[in-house]
């Protein structure tokens, strides 16, 4: 007597849950541009290194005999795997059965995705497409839920997927049409992208919102790319699937396992003494012209390094992951290209994200500066600038982890705090300048009288304007020791990587606990 024939119904249900929604349905997935759950995660993960969880989780019927009649699988897949040998966890709808809205069992699984992320503390990647419910009863063969077995007790939901941000690098990619729970467990993420043509991100779907609203636009038009890449919903997007993964590895290659190991430093083979001549013209004499921030990021940093995040949101600021020597580092920059470079609302909560990301994992913060102020005027107050300004500060006061500044052209106003971290090293080139406002503010408003009672009022302003700033000098921080180096601009990148050699011993573990977790 053995239990060989129990063994044939796992293998039977295995069978059954590899077939997904059936031939039909898949097929039509892959007509409309898609790859199927399992084909993703083949994608993504190192080949052969997938390790299901739940893999016969689903509803069975027995004919009279008591064999195996039929199974529907739970419609989430999940499980272990490896992304460049590294262990992570990796789990998703199953957009063939029910069109993502999760089974009973495949609602338990995607539960359990984040309870295993918190009890594993690995890396956790969602690729999401599907709906948070339906209205609609559930099929005849929906297993009921019932809760019992591991995880039946477990805390709320969303103290899991709170705890898991906190702990581990966490990923989420919307592959499709993406809504309610879904939506929330994206955004739920320190790094989220989206598909181009074939990915929309939404609370409400276009009949919810035409029959609420009496607005009928398309799933499109409500939540597609162009509208969450500068929302700020999603960070990057990739024209197909393919490049999704290779994003998602990219992104995962600058970061440690969890909050308990270090980043992993890569070998170097771009000198530490590089000095490009370059740097030396590349800020203009004319204090009204914009340069290239991110030529100077690809001047200085690890050649091909740079690894943008959210480029179009908050665009007056640049968030980037990159390496100085082989160290990862996250970067900061202003982008003199928008608004001068000025702290807007959306770019003061896009810069507070980055460097929570950055703190909860021990990445060093590299800063280049050219802070021109807050953003003002009518649309700067009603977006409340001051106050996404103000929590973008205290997340900067509140970071751990070391920093070195580049103050490149202009520190102005209370936005130029945001640039330097406690303790953090301060160097300047000799196109820096700050104070309490630009010379050109500071004119409009110290000298209105004057410049208004004077025959040519807008000739006595650019005198008055030349005046003081042909009486600045460029070593006037470095002379009263307000930096600690004023530097040839060439020697930006020697000077970093002398610093992310000073800095190893602060990178040694345990880090100091935070006093709060990851904030999306």
């Amino acid at each position: 007597m053995s239990w060989q024939d129990e063994v044939d119904g796992i293998d039977a249900r295995k069978r059954a849950a590899a077939e997904l929604g059936g031939a039909d349905n898949v097929a039509r997935q892959h007509e409309a541009g898609r790859l199927t759950v399992r084909e993703r995660i083949d994608a993504l993960l190192d080949p052969g290194s997938f390790r299901e969880q739940g893999a016969i989780a689903g509803y069975s019927e027995r004919d009279a005999e008591g064999k195996l009649a039929s199974f529907t699988p739970a419609n989430y897949v999940l499980g272990f795997g490896k992304v460049d040998g590294r262990p992570v966890l990796v789990g998703g709808e199953d957009f063939t059965l029910r069109g993502g809205s999760p089974s009973p069992a495949g609602n338990r699984k995607s539960v359990a995705l984040e309870e295993l992320a918190c009890s594993y503390q690995l890396p956790m990647i969602r690729l999401l497409e599907g709906g948070g419910g339906s209205v609609a009863p559930a099929p005849r063969t929906a297993a009921p839920v019932v809760d019992t077995g591991p995880g039946a007790e477990a805390m709320p939901r969303f103290m899991s997927i709170m705890r898991a941000m906190g702990q581990a690098p966490v990923v989420s990619a919307a592959l499709g049409a993406v809504a309610g729970m879904p939506a929330a467990r994206l955004v739920a993420s320190h790094f989220t992208l989206m598909t181009r043509g074939t990915s929309q991100v939404l609370v409400g779907g276009p009949a919810l919102v035409e029959r609420a609203l009496g607005v009928k636009l398309s799933k499109e038009q409500l939540g597609g790319p162009d509208v969450h890449l500068k929302s700020g919903v999603v960070d990057n997007a990739a024209a197909d699937e393919r490049e999704v993964f290779a994003q998602v590895r990219r992104f995962l290659s600058y970061l440690p396992t969890n909050i308990h190991a270090r980043a992993p430093v890569s070998a170097c083979d771009d000198p530490a003494h590089r000095c490009e001549q370059e740097l030396l013209s590349i800020v203009p004499r004319e204090r009204r012209r914009a340069y290239k921030m991110r030529r100077i990021l690809e001047l200085t940093l690890d050649r091909d390094s740079l690894f943008e995040l959210a480029p179009l949101y908050g665009r007056t600021q640049i968030t980037a992951l990159a390496r100085v020597n082989g160290q990862p580092v996250g970067v900061i920059a202003n982008d003199p290209y928008f608004y001068a470079g000025s702290m807007s609302a959306d770019g003061a909560q896009k810069v507070r994200r980055f460097i929570d990301t950055c703190d909860t994992f021990g990445l060093p913060i590299v800063s280049f500066v050219d802070e021109p102020g807050f953003m003002i005027g009518p649309d700067a107050e009603k977006n409340a600038t001051i106050r996404h300004g103000v929590a973008l500060m205290f997340a900067v006061m509140q970071s751990q982890v070391p920093w070195i500044s580049i103050i490149v052209r202009k520190v102005y106003g209370v936005a130029g705090g945001a640039h330097f971290g406690p303790g953090g090293m301060r160097v300047a080139w000799p196109s820096a300048e700050q104070g309490a406002l630009p010379v050109e503010g500071g004119v409009a408003v110290a000298f209105r009288r004057e410049i208004a009672a004077a025959p040519d009022p807008e000739q006595r302003r650019r005198e008055l304007e030349e005046r003081l700033l042909s009486a600045r000098s460029p070593y006037a921080a470095a002379e009263a020791y307000g930096v600690h180096q004023m530097i040839d601009p060439r020697n930006t990148r020697p000077v970093l990587c002398d610093w992310i050699d000073m800095i190893q011993p602060r990178l040694t573990l345990p880090r100091p606990p935070r006093a709060y977790t990851y904030r999306p």
